[in-house]
């Protein structure tokens, strides 16, 4: 270590051994991002299975059983252990102390078994993966799951019910830490946008996950002890499973997005040098995202036979839900209207994110209406409407906030012309690859069937090429930032010339963050465009990209 240098969390002294003990958030927030990374590709490599199955309308390359445990171990492994932890496990154990002026977060012990947890649960899931897999499908309906499977359920169940542990201890961490450990003048309306998320979304992890945790745990005993729990044949209901699943599904999936959101205002206000329009508006919205998701998870269940009545009623919900998320698209638009806007990589994603995430939530207007939701139901509609929310909202998200964090985390730039080619050839793909799907499931094609008819061909010869672009997509970014560790140029404390008390910090930031409690005395966001301006990495000091 360099004489007179601050000690930080990457300095070559520390032993390899010691990020395994360690308590600092930031260093549990790189392990978090490995352990992540590794199950993304998992979880891709088996959606590139898929996809060339689907090439040729015979099933020629898989046997039906193996496709339908490629399509289970896709959507287990990107929504248990990629999509809902990434943000928060991530960007979130990484920003939030430094964001809110603390030296970690309230409970270090804590969030460090918080990571111990997830590996364990990861540990059962490729267990079960490496044992044969499940043909379940990733939402384990009953009674294929309890009864008639004879794949390994319940492998797989014990991984995810472990963990939501983590999930929850995340989550509590978080709560705790936003009302106890703000600096002096940190009011609640002086909070950054991306905090308020990730405490909208603490919320939902701590009452949402042990439903799921406590369902899982059923289907194990019905499984393994025969009670009658789901199973009709043993006097259960089946239904009562999926008003349990959905009752914590519905809500994960704006704790897949709430943090993706936070992400994209920081980006937005940052890169066109204004104060976010409507603050207040954005903040309680993610609140509101968080009450009204519990509310309507009816709306995946128009077919299952529950009553017209109920129905209307989770169709009114639905519409009414997607209120808050609209709110943010507004607002995040009135603020590059005026603004001077920079198309750094890291803008280039959250102008993805809006594009993206529009479209997906305007076809969900679709699926809770009860008349389109019965024609496209269980087809590519639903699939296309999930990745267009998911993928192309909260993985472009989590990019985004990747490449505007990472000068902070790493203390080195990116190549900023690769990281703006990957995000373009990232939107390109994803629209290839997903938008057929709408049509593919408008004219009727359901989803989960290795063979279909043959005038689906073409939309799915288009689909698995947008996928092969997206792949190439996701791999560039993973060379470059390697690469960068070690060759990109150093960066400042502010590369970006963002406020915010993170940006006050060394890059890479101190072991305990601050040397004293720093004290912030202004609003968030006091861009003021005519002292501001970002040089891009990619040119000569200086020089401002603006258009």
């Amino acid at each position: 270590m360099t004489a007179g240098l601050p000690r930080n969390y990457l300095n070559a002294s520390y032993s390899v051994w010691s990020w395994f003990f360690t308590t600092d958030h930031k260093r549990i927030a790189i392990l978090y991002m490995v352990s992540i990374t590794l199950m993304f590709f998992v979880g891709g490599a088996a959606a590139v299975l898929f996809r060339l199955e689907l090439m040729t309308p015979q099933g020629d390359l898989l046997i039906a059983e193996d496709y339908n445990k490629l399509f289970t171990l896709h959507g287990v492994v990107m929504v248990f252990f990629f999509l809902i932890p990434s943000v928060p496990a991530v960007l979130g154990n990484f920003l939030l102390p430094l964001m809110i002026g603390a030296r970690d977060l309230a409970f270090p012990k804590l969030n460090l078994a918080s990571w111990y947890i997830y590996m364990i649960g990861a540990l059962f899931t490729i267990v079960s993966i490496v044992a044969g897999g499940v043909d379940t499908g990733w939402t384990f309906y009953t009674p294929l799951s309890t009864t008639y499977s004879n794949t390994h359920v319940m492998l797989m169940a014990v991984g995810i019910f472990v963990v939501g542990f983590s999930s929850v201890l995340t989550g509590l961490n978080f709560i705790v830490t936003t009302h106890t450990m703000r600096a002096p003048g940190l009011t609640w309306f002086r909070l950054p946008l991306f905090v308020w998320a990730h405490y909208a979304t603490s919320i939902i992890m701590v009452l949402g996950t042990p439903v799921i945790s406590v369902t899982l745990l059923l289907v194990a005993l019905e499984r393994g002890l025969g009670i009658g729990i789901f199973d009709p044949g043993m006097g259960g209901d089946p239904l009562l499973f999926q008003h349990l699943f959905w009752f914590y599904s519905h809500p994960a999936v704006y704790i897949m997005i709430l943090p993706g959101m936070g992400v994209v205002s920081e980006l937005i206000t940052c890169f066109s040098r204004k104060h976010v329009f409507g603050y207040e508006f954005i903040a309680f919205s993610s609140l509101a995202i968080a009450i009204l998701g519990f509310l309507v998870w009816g709306h995946h269940m128009f077919v299952s036979g529950q009553s017209l009545f109920a129905g209307l009623v989770f169709s009114f919900l639905s519409m009414f839900v997607a209120i808050p998320s609209a709110v943010k698209v507004f607002n995040w638009t009135a603020t590059l209207r005026g603004g001077s806007i920079s198309l750094e990589t890291p803008m280039l994603y959250a102008l993805g994110f809006i594009g993206l995430f529009t479209l997906g939530g305007l076809t969900g207007l679709f699926l809770a209406t009860l008349a389109v939701d019965v024609h496209v139901h269980d087809t590519y509609f639903v699939i296309a409407h999930f990745h267009y929310i998911m993928v192309g909202g909260m993985v472009m998200a989590y990019l985004g906030g990747i490449h505007f964090w990472w000068p902070k985390i790493t203390g080195r730039m990116y190549p900023e012309w690769w990281g703006r080619v990957s995000a373009v050839l990232i939107f390109f793909g994803f629209n290839l690859t997903f938008f057929p799907q709408f049509v593919l499931g408008y004219l009727g094609m359901p989803r989960r069937y290795h063979a279909y008819a043959e005038e689906f061909q073409v939309l799915n010869v288009m689909s698995s090429a947008g996928a092969s672009i997206l792949g190439a997509g996701y791999l560039i970014p993973l060379a470059y930032l390697l690469w960068s560790l070690r060759h990109g140029r150093r960066a400042g404390p502010n590369p970006w010339d963002a406020v915010g008390l993170e940006w006050q910090t060394p890059s890479p930031p101190t072991t305990h963050n601050f040397e004293r409690p720093p004290v912030v005395p202004n609003r968030p966001y006091d861009y003021d465009p005519g002292e501001h301006a970002v040089s891009s990495p990619g040119t000569p000091s200086g020089a401002p990209e603006r258009i």
